[in-house]
């Protein structure tokens, strides 16, 4: 990321909004490995990534140029919560499509999270969690039966841990953001997220099941992963894939925040995320890899019998025309279904109008 150290008196909010966004993870931990505070719940963004592309400009400061692509050799080791010595940013693979590091690390950590809360909360009957304000306030709502296997709570932290991670790029649609005044709905549903998020979780869930320290683990797990999608060799690799669907996928020839910026979105995520990869990147002996969100346990019981995670939304959501029949705005995760549908529609709109300039 590029910048001049002269900013503009007028234009000072917008340049420290984008630091604060871009710079939330210099205050995270850096330890070889960390144990799991379930006395404080984690951010619901822990470390600040990415944007789909690359080149992008800033509204307002013309100087500021955003490049976040990486090479696979550059990763480091995974550290809960956030170091120093792990690295975000976005590269492409062969059969995942592009993947957002920043992304997948989160869903990992909360992965491990929410499993040890879940392992801690066995046979003591109703648990509540207050979340952070994200589209209305939140709260999460535990069941644990005290034989709850821990194969079984590995699943269930995979399917809460999607819920929280689908349900930012819900509200952010709706004008959730972490920087007031900083819209975040130009990245919401951008093709990579959901699919390196459910990455994470999966990482995070194999993870869980090793002898090795939590971040040894991970680290091995996310190159083994890498490895299975066909990562790109170089970085100069991704920026060819980048460079492929510019003007298709995404624009640059708009400034960020725009909701423009973004030409494809994929909000068809409720219990798989599809790959979007290049066509000319698809081996039909070899091919893409769908990742699928945890449903069941281990005896095929319905997760959500477990718990509960509920949303009291805000005024930026169009209830009666989402929920034509409810007479409250406190929804859960199986409405999820009714909000993709609304969100499709207005998608169809706005990618119609996008593609006819």
């Amino acid at each position: 990321m590029k910048c001049s150290f002269f900013i503009p008196s007028n234009r000072c909010h917008w340049f420290l909004a984008v630091l604060l966004v871009f710079s939330l993870s210099a205050k995270a931990q850096d330890k070889q490995d960390s144990e799991v505070d379930l006395s404080k719940t984690p951010k619901r963004i822990i470390r600040a990534c990415c944007v789909f592309g690359y080149d992008y400009k800033f509204w307002g400061i013309p100087f500021l140029t955003l490049d976040q692509v990486i090479d696979v050799t550059e990763l480091g080791e995974h550290q809960y919560m956030g170091g120093k010595k792990e690295v975000v940013g976005t590269l492409y693979t062969h059969k995942g499509g592009f993947i957002d590091i920043g992304h997948m690390r989160d869903q990992i950590d909360w992965t491990r999270y929410l499993y040890e809360l879940i392992l801690s909360q066995r046979g003591k009957g109703e648990f509540i969690m207050p979340l952070r304000n994200e589209g209305g306030s939140k709260k999460l709502y535990l069941r644990v039966p005290e034989d709850f296997s821990p194969e079984d709570a590995r699943l269930l932290a995979g399917k809460i841990t999607y819920d929280f991670s689908l349900w930012h790029e819900i509200s952010t649609w709706y004008g959730a953001s972490a920087v007031p005044g900083l819209s975040e709905k130009f990245s919401s549903f951008s093709i990579e997220d959901v699919y390196s998020n459910l990455l994470g979780i999966h990482i995070g869930m194999k993870s869980l099941t090793s002898d090795k320290l939590f971040n040894e683990a991970v680290t091995e797990q996310i190159l083994t992963a890498m490895d299975s999608l066909g990562v790109a060799q170089s970085k100069e690799e991704s920026y060819q894939a980048y460079d492929k669907v510019v003007n298709k996928w995404y624009t640059t020839k708009k400034r960020l925040p725009s909701t423009r910026t973004m030409k494809k979105r994929d909000p068809d995520v409720l219990r798989f995320s599809k790959p979007w990869v290049l066509p000319d990147s698809i081996n039909p002996n070899d091919p893409p890899i769908t990742l699928n969100v945890p449903l069941q346990d281990s005896k095929g019981k319905s997760l959500t019998n477990y718990y509960e995670f509920t949303i009291d939304l805000n005024y930026r959501f169009p209830v009666e025309e989402i929920f034509p029949n409810r007479t409250s705005s406190l929804i859960n995760q199986n409405d999820y279904a009714m909000l993709l549908d609304h969100i499709t529609k207005e998608l169809r709109v706005l990618e119609k109008g996008i593609l006819g300039e």
